[in-house]
């Protein structure tokens, strides 16, 4: 005999003005995530409102989370405290600016012209060695090569210059291999031999063909060269001795030392929020590049 199955159970569908609406409920992941996203936006949140704080909330304990009296006084405390070292503060803005700007520009370029060839010239002698030293580049803390570096440029009669500070920040394995990686994804050979047999040379096929389909991985690079270079304090400690020379990561430092710290808190809190908002804002700018950037190259962030 037989035997017929039970039939399944209807999931009851809530009914307004005779319309049935379906409540879609949100994954498990979203209860996970959720609380993982607000706890890492805290610090950025406490940063922005500390910065607008008066004083008096600042040397409170427990110290509030939230401002109540926002003021602007700790920027103003800012400028009258950097423009009471040996530099203006707009000496050291702009050294930053001008130091970070030229050198992220330089890093997109030198490293999407070395790794076009690495990717995609046939039979290009020595191109599997350079590629393993480059990856050998990468096994090594920045921190091993910080001698080395001071060194080379030394010899080259750099120090207290610009170039001190661009120069030894040019030689970037990670965005070589993130380049080199993504062009062999996402850059088809077709398009290149279409290109060459319509009679573009290889500088046209460079910048026409290339650097449009790799517009996520140079965005991507952009913005890591900006938030490395703009908070590096290392560098223009040990390749600059002027304070002409000086950038805004530094002038930052000046700030946190003296007998003066505690008189200073706001103006270090407003400095907090300059270093941190530039980089925050490239960032949320450029977000969706840098996720296509890492599905396409291969790289786990």
């Amino acid at each position: 005999m037989a035997v017929l199955a039970r039939p399944r159970s209807v999931p009851r569908v809530p009914v307004l003005f005779g319309r049935r609406i379906r409540i879609q409920w949100p994954s498990a992941q979203y209860f996970l995530l959720v609380p993982l996203a607000v706890f890492a936006v805290l610090p950025i949140v406490y940063v922005i409102s500390t910065a607008f704080k008066p004083l008096e909330e600042l040397l409170i304990f427990p110290p509030p989370f939230f401002v109540r009296r926002p003021t602007m006084d700790n920027f103003q405390d800012l400028l009258l405290a950097t423009n009471a070292l040996a530099v203006p503060f707009s000496r050291y803005l702009f050294n930053s600016v001008f130091v970070t700007l030229t050198t992220v520009l330089l890093q997109v370029l030198i490293c999407s012209m070395c790794a076009y060839p690495l990717s995609k010239a046939r039979g290009l002698p020595g191109a599997n060695i350079v590629f393993a030293m480059i990856i050998a580049a990468l096994m090594f803390a920045p921190q091993v090569t910080r001698i080395p570096q001071y060194l080379v440029v030394q010899k080259l009669g750099m120090i207290d210059t610009y170039w001190a500070l661009i120069v030894p920040a040019l030689a970037y394995s990670y965005g070589l291999f993130m380049m080199k990686q993504f062009m062999d994804n996402s850059v088809d050979m077709a398009l290149i031999e279409a290109a060459r047999i319509d009679g573009a040379n290889e500088w046209t096929i460079f910048w026409r063909v290339v650097m449009p389909n790799v517009a996520p991985a140079w965005n991507t690079l952009l913005i890591f060269g900006f938030i490395q270079q703009w908070n590096d304090s290392f560098s223009p400690l040990v390749f600059t001795r002027s304070e002409a020379m000086k950038t805004v990561s530094v002038a930052m430092i000046s700030l946190t030392n003296g007998p003066a710290t505690v008189a200073r808190l706001g103006a270090q809190s407003a400095a907090a929020f300059l270093m941190t908002a530039p980089t925050i804002i490239v960032f949320l700018l450029r977000q969706a590049k840098v996720i296509q950037t890492m599905a396409h190259s291969g790289i786990k962030a």
